[in-house]
Formats: structure tokens, sequence, C-alpha cells
């Protein structure tokens, strides 16, 4: 479910790219203003307006639930736990309290003086 996921989301944010650059800007129509020409294109231009929009509109809301979805994953997929407990569950920290318990005593015959 959730590499479905992850595909629509990179596929969506691929689309969003592609099409906000291939949008016509506003600052596009002064250029033709002056004998440039380059601002009409195949749907002509409020054609191209309408329909790039729509499709950025679209493409920028399943953006939106996609990243939803993904928090939405990442949040509720695993059992929250700290990494001590997951340490202790595998056996390779002693549990809270026993650290003084599996403590060795110290022999006081085998004690080291130390110089002062």
């Amino acid at each position: 479910m959730e590499t479905i996921v992850w595909v629509v989301h990179v596929l969506a944010s691929a689309a969003v790219i592609g099409l906000v650059l291939l949008q016509h800007g506003k600052g596009a129509d002064m250029g033709a203003a002056f004998g440039s020409g380059a601002s009409g294109s195949l749907f002509g231009v409020t054609g191209s307006a309408n329909l790039l929009s729509r499709a950025t509109a679209v493409a920028v809301t399943v953006f939106f639930i996609t990243s939803m979805t993904l928090a939405y994953l990442a949040s509720h997929g695993s059992k929250h736990s700290s990494v001590v407990q997951v340490q202790q569950k595998a056996g390779q920290l002693p549990a809270a309290g026993k650290a003084a318990d599996t403590a060795k005593p110290v022999d006081p015959s085998k004690a080291q003086d130390v110089p002062q």
C-alpha cells in the first residue's frame, strides 16, 4: 500500500514540476505586444491557460493527498517505542534497576591501595 502511494506521490510531483514549467507566464504577453509572436500555442492563449491550470490543480491536489497519506502512514505505521526498549528486548542492555544487582561485589582482600 505504502509503495503505491509513494509511486503516485513521485509521479504527481513530476507532473506538478512539468506543468508549472509549461504554463504561460503573465510577463510573456508583453513580449508578444512588440512583435515576438511566441505567445501563441496549440490550444490558443486562453485554452492553454485553462487546460494547464486545471491539470496543475489536479496534480497539486493529488500531491497534497499523497503527502497527507504518507504522513499518516509514517505516524501510525510503527509502534511507538524507544531505542532503549528495543535494545532491552533484544538482550543488548540490562533492564532498568538490574545494573546494580548484576554488579559483582569487590573482595576487600584484593583491593589495591591508591596513593593520595
